[in-house]
Order: C-alpha cells, then sequence, then structure tokens
C-alpha cells in the first residue's frame, strides 16, 4: 500500500497522529475514536516513507488481544515486521536472551500463578487466611511491586497509600510478602512482576545489554499509557535511553487501574517531561450514537453545572453515527426483578434480529452475575462470562485444538463439511448444542468449546474453500495472537473486564449506591475512579444502552437503596424520587430550604445538608482541596480585616468558586455573593488562589484595613 494512500483512510485528527512521525507524541484518544487505527496508521506510514525500519519499532500495550490486534492490522498495512508486544512480553524475551549472557544458565523459572506460593508464605509466618485473602493478598504483592515498594518498606508506605488487605494488618502483609519473595527465590522461580524488575536491572546495570536494547528499538509507541505503572515507566525510559522518539496513546477517562499501580500523571504530565512534545486530540467517536455520547459526556463532568468535563485532560466526545434509539434508564423493585427485566429484553432484541454475541449485561462486582445467570438459563438463553482463563490457554481447548490435528494428520480433511467435522471432533468430549445446566467448570468448558463451533461456522461462511486445515491455521494465528473467538451468546462481565470491547446492546445494571460506587471507594479519588469506571462502561454501547437499579436486594425487602450518585443529573424522575418529594414536600416549603439533594433526590437529614441542598454522602459537586485553600485565604483575610470570615465571602460562595473556577473578573461577577465592591477588593487574591497559589503567597502583606 503506497504511503499516501494509507493517510486516505483517516479523519483530520488520525491523519495529524500518523504525520507525527518524529517524538515525543502525545495522544489524548477518547473512547471509540479510532485509536489503534491512527497509532497503527501512524507506524505503516512511518515504514512506507522509510523513516522506520519495521524491525527497529516496539509498540507496547497491556493485552495480549490488544497486541495481536496491533500485529494484524501491521500485517495488512505493509508493516509485518514491527513488534508489537504487550510489556510483560517485551520484557520477558529480553530476559530470556540475556539472562545466560550476563549471569549464566537459564533464568528463573516463570510462575503461572502467586497463590501456592502466597499460601506457602502465609503458613511460614502461621496466618491463617482463606481464599479470597490469598487473592487478595497476591494482588497486593502485585501492586508492591510495581510501584516499587519493598516487602521492608511496605508497612510503612502502605497507611499513607490507603493499602489494606481485609483482616490484616500492614505488618502482617509486610511479612508475608517478605517470605514470599524468600521462597520464590528458594524455588528458582520469578513472578510477573520480576520479569519487569529483572529486565530493568539488566538493562540499568550492563551497559552491553543496554546498548543492545537501544541499537534494535529505536521507535516506541506505548498505548494504554493512562496504565502505566511506576516499573513500566522505568522499563520504558531505560528503552528509550535518553531518546525522546516515544508515542503514547491514552484516555485519562478511562483510568480505572489505579488499585493495581497505574498511574495517570505518567500521561498528564507528558507535555511537562516533555516540553517539545506533540499533543493531539481524537474526539470524533465512531462507536456510539449520539444519545449514548451524550450520556458518556455528561457522566464525566459529574454534578458540576460549568462547563468541559470534570476529569483533567479527558476529552469531550463528539458522535460520528447517525441518531438512536434513546438512552433507557430503569428503576426496580429488587435484583431478581432487575435480572428478568433484563433477560426479557434480551430476548425482545434477539427476535428484533439483533445477534446474542452482540449484547452484554455489565456490573461491577463478578458476584452480581449468579442473577442474571439464572434469568437467561430460565430462558434457554446462552451466555457467555468473561473473566476466566485466556481462552487459547484454557485446557479444554488446547485438548481441542489437539484433537483436530490429530484428525487432519488421519486424513479426515476431505470431508466437506467443515462445522461438521469439528463438532464431531468436539463432540467426542462431549460437547452438545444444548447448555449444561450446572454452572461452574461445566459451563465454562462448553462455553470454549461452543466458541470453537461458532470459529468454526464464521470461518466457513467467510473462505471460498473452506478446509480444517485452513481452520486449523487460522486457530493457529489466533493463538499466537490471543485473538479468542466469540460464542454465540450475551457477555456477562464486570465493567474492567469489559475494557477495550464493545457490543451493540449493553446493559449496566446494579447502578445503585454502594455498588457504583463501590462501597470500599471512601475517597474522594476512588470515588472518582468509580465514576471513570462506569463511564468505561457506558462507552462499550454501539447502538442501545439501558442503566438500571434496584431499590432492594432480594424481593420483599425494604426499598432502602438509591440510585447512583453518579447518574444525579442524567436521569429522569423516577417513582422512588416521587415518593420521596411527597415525603418531604411540607417541611420544605415551611422551612425554604432543600428537603432533597440535589444530586441523588434522596431526603436530607440535617440543617446544614438542607442549607447546602445536597446530602453528605453525595460527593461534594467542587473541588475539595480548592475550596480548603479558599477557606484559608479568607480565615487570614478576615483576621487581617478584623472582621468576621462569613463578611469576606460565605461558604457557598467558596463552594460556588471551587465548583465552577472562574478565571477572569467578569466570570467571578458571575458567582453569586460577588458583587462590584467586593470584586475590587478581592478579585486578585481570589483568581490567584483559582491558579494554585497558597493563601500565605497570596498574602505575602497583610491587606490595608
Amino acid at each position: 500500500m503506497g504511503a499516501d494512500r494509507l493517510l486516505e483512510a483517516l479523519d483530520p485528527e488520525q491523519r495529524q497522529v500518523a504525520e507525527a512521525l518524529r517524538g515525543p507524541v502525545r495522544v489524548l484518544a477518547g473512547a471509540g475514536t479510532g485509536k489503534t487505527r491512527a497509532i497503527t496508521h501512524r507506524i505503516a506510514y512511518g515504514v512506507a516513507t522509510g523513516t522506520y525500519n519495521p524491525l527497529e519499532v516496539l509498540a507496547v500495550t497491556f493485552t495480549t488481544r490488544a497486541a495481536g490486534e496491533m500485529r494484524s492490522r501491521l500485517r495488512s498495512l505493509g508493516a509485518p515486521g514491527v513488534q508489537a508486544r504487550t510489556f510483560h512480553s517485551a520484557a520477558l524475551r529480553q530476559v530470556r536472551w540475556f539472562w545466560p549472557k550476563v549471569y549464566g544458565g537459564e533464568p528463573p523459572q516463570l510462575i503461572e500463578s502467586k497463590i501456592p506460593i502466597v499460601a506457602g508464605a502465609a503458613r511460614r509466618n502461621r496466618i491463617q487466611v482463606d481464599q479470597g485473602t490469598l487473592r487478595d493478598l497476591a494482588s497486593e504483592i502485585e501492586w508492591a511491586k510495581v510501584s516499587n515498594v519493598r516487602p521492608d518498606d511496605y508497612e510503612r508506605v502502605a497507611p499513607g497509600r490507603l493499602r489494606e488487605v481485609s483482616g490484616l494488618d500492614a505488618a502482617s502483609v509486610a511479612h508475608v510478602f517478605g517470605t514470599y519473595e524468600e521462597l520464590k527465590r528458594e524455588q528458582g522461580r520469578m513472578d510477573m512482576e520480576d520479569v519487569l524488575l529483572i529486565a530493568a536491572a539488566l538493562l540499568s546495570e550492563d551497559e552491553r545489554v543496554s546498548s543492545s536494547v537501544r541499537q534494535q528499538y529505536k521507535w516506541f509507541v506505548v498505548d494504554e499509557y493512562q496504565d502505566v505503572s511506576p516499573i513500566q515507566a522505568t522499563l520504558l525510559d531505560l528503552w528509550l535511553g535518553g531518546r525522546d522518539e516515544i508515542c503514547v496513546v491514552g484516555d485519562p477517562a478511562q483510568t480505572i487501574y489505579s488499585f493495581a499501580g497505574a498511574r495517570a500523571a505518567y500521561l498528564h504530565e507528558f507535555s511537562r517531561t516533555h516540553p517539545n512534545a506533540t499533543s493531539i486530540e481524537l474526539v470524533r467517536n465512531y462507536r456510539s450514537t449520539p444519545q449514548v455520547i451524550e450520556a458518556a459526556n455528561h457522566l464525566l463532568k459529574g454534578p458540576s453545572t460549568g462547563s468541559g468535563t470534570g476529569v483533567p485532560g479527558a476529552v469531550t466526545l463528539r458522535a460520528q453515527q447517525p441518531s438512536g434509539e434513546p438512552v433507557v434508564w430503569r428503576e426496580v423493585a429488587d435484583e431478581v426483578a432487575e435480572a428478568e427485566a433484563v433477560a426479557d429484553d434480551v430476548v425482545a432484541l434477539q427476535r428484533s434480529g439483533v445477534p446474542l454475541r452482540e449484547m452484554a449485561v455489565l456490573f461491577r462486582i463478578n458476584a452480581q452475575s449468579e442473577t442474571f445467570e439464572e434469568a437467561l438459563a430460565s430462558r434457554s438463553i446462552p451466555y457467555v462470562v468473561r473473566g476466566a482463563a485466556r481462552f487459547f490457554e484454557r485446557p479444554e481447548v488446547r485438548q481441542a485444538l489437539a484433537l483436530l490435528r490429530a484428525s487432519l494428520r488421519a486424513g479426515e480433511a476431505a470431508r466437506d463439511d467443515l462445522v461438521g467435522q469439528v463438532s464431531a471432533v468436539l463432540a467426542g468430549m462431549g460437547w452438545s448444542t444444548e447448555a449444561p445446566a450446572a454452572r461452574g467448570q461445566a459451563r465454562d468448558r462448553w462455553e470454549s468449546l461452543t466458541a470453537l463451533v461458532s470459529q468454526a461456522e464464521e470461518y466457513a461462511t467467510a473462505d471460498l474453500a473452506p478446509t480444517l486445515e485452513g481452520f486449523v491455521a487460522e486457530l493457529d494465528r489466533r493463538a499466537q495472537e490471543q485473538h479468542a473467538p466469540v460464542a454465540e451468546g450475551v457477555t456477562l462481565a464486570t465493567l474492567h473486564a469489559a475494557k477495550g470491547l464493545e457490543w451493540d446492546a449493553v446493559f449496566l445494571a446494579g447502578l445503585q449506591d454502594g455498588t457504583v460506587p463501590f462501597s470500599y471507594a471512601t475517597t474522594p479519588e476512588a470515588i472518582e475512579e468509580e465514576r471513570r469506571l462506569l463511564y468505561v462502561g457506558v462507552t462499550r454501547a454501539r447502538k442501545q444502552l439501558t442503566l438500571s437499579w434496584s431499590l432492594a436486594r432480594n424481593p420483599g425487602g425494604q426499598a432502602r437503596r438509591k440510585p447512583s450518585r453518579f447518574l444525579a443529573g442524567m436521569r429522569p424522575e423516577s417513582a422512588s424520587d416521587r415518593a420521596v418529594v411527597q415525603t418531604g414536600s411540607k417541611s420544605g416549603r415551611r422551612r425554604g430550604k432543600a428537603s432533597i439533594c440535589k444530586l441523588c433526590r434522596r431526603p436530607l437529614a440535617s440543617a446544614r445538608e438542607r442549607n447546602r441542598g445536597f446530602c453528605s454522602e453525595c460527593p461534594l459537586p467542587y473541588d475539595e482541596s480548592l475550596f480548603e485553600s479558599l477557606k484559608q485565604w479568607r480565615k487570614q483575610r478576615a483576621e487581617a480585616e478584623s472582621v468576621p470570615a462569613f463578611v469576606v465571602f460565605s461558604d457557598a460562595t467558596l463552594e460556588a468558586l471551587a465548583e465552577v473556577r472562574p478565571g477572569d473578573r467578569q466570570a467571578l461577577l458571575r458567582i453569586n455573593g460577588i458583587g462590584a465592591a467586593k470584586l475590587e477588593r478581592y478579585a486578585d487574591d481570589v483568581l490567584a488562589v483559582l491558579s494554585g497559589s497558597s493563601a500565605d503567597e497570596v498574602l505575602g502583606e497583610a491587606p490595608a484595613k
């Protein structure tokens, strides 16, 4: 494909990315804006123009699926020699190559799971833990290692980072962590985090290694840069070796892995660390209808009435698809009723021609899956639960591939009916067209084999002369690229597992406070990450989006739940809202103050809540740290003028300032509580505080009385 022809298929912003061949480059890419298309065309354009040698390009991302898709696209664009890998895959390749040359012998054996060694470490420390706590400990060790926190430092660092493992104090976690490392070394093993740490050590400690790697790779592309952890950032810096031929791509609004060590600050601060960087925004969303995009943009703004998004650096999406169905909002009595309603909608959509594989039910935690499984199963609707082991690494899939190859060697490839051949082989493993009644391993196994049959059907339809030999080769290619087939069934997945995927119809379920945001999210930062997680869910939908919540968990239970605070200002009035207004309206009129929360529409319990207009459980619609800075300035200013603080500005005015963040005097005048006199007296101070100055910096000299 000619170089100029590569650019013809791109929109103006994507073309900017493709033409920005020299680094540093930062691409802020909103959901569904074609970021993979833009960066693969950039690489291919660089190769086609002779700027890049394909063997000197390294593109890194976070999942084998994304890396496989990138390789596939690059191959079709005429750049098959480019290395597209995950961070771990690229680092492991280097460790296995350089370890024998630097240390001699083979590198430690890579473990598949931390759990057995963590269990041994807990036993050695005489700490009793169940399976759930073992998983939490393994996750915590992973966080510590990618965050460069050593076992000896964990007890000191953990409280400040708000890290904890339920049922264990920081000292116990530190002991298990330290013993885990000892046991791993004793057994000659390494985990996935060690791969990154060892690669970084080899590069930083041996000039021969760093020189060799930097000589091989001269051009770098990093996808999903908002998910980079400290150790990955360190490794990337070592690969670069002071050069700046790097293009990073990310979306601040999809930062949902902070709990695992990801730091979006690397994306936010890229232009600061690379002052000469080219920065490009991709804002045209090609995935979703305007109705879905409107909901997504509104969600990012949060409760603020100001313009722009509430997530620093996030882009405001512009829908490119034609208008579609309105977003559906549904309040139901309990979780069973919610699942039944979703299942009924699935049946109706299927009858209207929407394939089951183009529908998904998304929820916050795995435990919410069961009710939807039962509702779908009762209607004989196939479903697939995402989040299990990688498809091509599952035992039943490996066995099926072995049997298909054996069938080839036996000469059975001569049969014409490819789907029949595949079905016959899998039937020998116990597969049938009917899904098993049981859940668990039996259901997982059936889903895997059904996905292979679905893939055979798709391959047979697409290929003019489908053969078993060709199908096995296709599966081998997909296995290498971790491009898993999709079974014909409704997808059930957590919001985290849904990232990077999309469907025609998406049901976001369980959107009540305490679930979204999750009850464990107690800090403002954690709550905002929950908002971004919901945004990821919303932007998975192409054509139809349904958001639902239940007022009680079980049928007959008390309706104590309230809709997620994130839906405030987006959703229409519900039955529970009207009930609240009816019970609280008299007292509200008598006092002349708000009786229900402006955000979540629930009753306000205290005089302070009624004065402010929103309840204490809802996230404040303003920047709390900025509000505190303004209060500190007001306090010092009031003391200098010998007047009560409220004479300078009321709390309500400070809250409005922290919410709207006016940038000039004219904007200040639009804030309630600021007139001409106060503007003249305080404008310079307030604008300085809003720009980030502290009260001490602003009031270096006491103002005249």
